[in-house]
């Protein structure tokens, strides 16, 4: 029998992962198979690319088709094909052969040919995706398009990938890493199946201004020398808008300030966190005036903070 190169009748590389190897058979059975394809060929096409697959998904038998390479079935005689499945020439039905591979409660796509077995319908496989969000969208929870990759079905059965505008609903208080679940918005059911869903995780947009530790925020709350030497009232920046504060007296950078459940907010089965404002002080643009002023200032005090 002709060595057949079942890495390229997959359409993947020598060194693809398992992953790499299920995906592409997937999409070439939905393309090739018979009870859908109008492809010249295709049931001879559709047994070709399972037969592969066969092989290439278990690593023992990956392995050794690896090894032997052109005379892998030389080296197998007396064994049967890869696989344990006696192969295809040696009187073995291809429809056997195919419940190996897919198993009825597994959902098979197709469960023999001549229309003596009914095809099983099998739900499409889940889409992961990543969206990042600005930690406001989490604070309130807001509706947002994004650009999101779907697998389509083409008039003939195959399958590819396309980008469309999704209106995507961002619940209140939702954590990064967590995904939100669009049912049916996978890859599409083989056979009548339902179609898959899509995950979308959770990733937090940059932002200069706050950090996220756990439940609670951190900002920079800027004062200038006097109003952390004689106290004031400010704003502080959240999330939301500026929340007013009295900064007490005698304040020096690095202390923090708590806003108390001003953090990411709270949830059904969570409470809400902190806000801490992080004091950082701010000198005065430097001029001849500030620099005689600042003079002035240190003639006046017998102060070394360093001891």
């Amino acid at each position: 029998m002709d060595y057949k190169d079942y890495y390229k009748i997959l359409g993947v590389d020598k060194k693809a992962t398992k992953a790499e190897i299920k995906k592409a058979y997937k999409r070439l059975a939905g393309k090739y198979h018979p009870d859908r394809s109008k492809v010249a060929n295709a049931e001879d096409k559709f047994k070709e690319i399972s037969e592969a697959y066969e092989v290439l998904k278990n690593d023992e038998n990956r392995a050794s088709y690896d090894q032997l390479g052109s005379n892998w079935k030389q080296g197998q005689q007396g064994h049967g094909a890869p696989g344990g499945q006696g192969g295809f020439g040696g009187g073995a039905d291809f429809s056997d052969f195919f419940e190996s591979v897919f198993g009825q409660q597994g959902g098979g796509a197709h469960a023999g040919f001549g229309g003596q077995r009914q095809a099983v319908a099998r739900k499409g496989q889940n889409i992961k995706q990543t969206i990042k969000v600005p930690l406001k969208d989490l604070y309130t929870g807001v509706n947002r398009t994004f650009m999101i990759k779907q697998v389509e079905e083409g008039a003939h059965g195959q399958a590819y990938m396309t980008e469309k505008r999704l209106n995507v609903k961002i619940p209140k208080g939702i954590e990064p890493g967590k995904s939100i679940r669009l049912k049916g918005k996978g890859e599409p059911g083989i056979n009548g199946g339902s179609n898959g869903d899509l995950l979308l995780k959770i990733e937090l947009d940059q932002d200069h201004k706050f950090e996220l530790k756990g439940k609670d925020v951190y900002t920079d709350l800027l004062l200038t020398p006097w109003e952390a030497a004689l106290g004031a009232k400010v704003n502080v920046p959240t999330p939301t808008g500026s929340v007013g504060m009295n900064v007490p007296k005698n304040m020096q950078t690095g202390k923090k300030m708590r806003l108390k459940g001003k953090g990411f907010p709270a949830t059904a089965t969570s409470v809400a966190g902190n806000l801490y404002a992080v004091i950082k002080i701010v000198n005065p643009p430097e001029s001849d005036q500030t620099e005689e002023q600042w003079n002035a200032l240190a003639e006046q005090f017998d102060f070394n903070p360093r001891g």
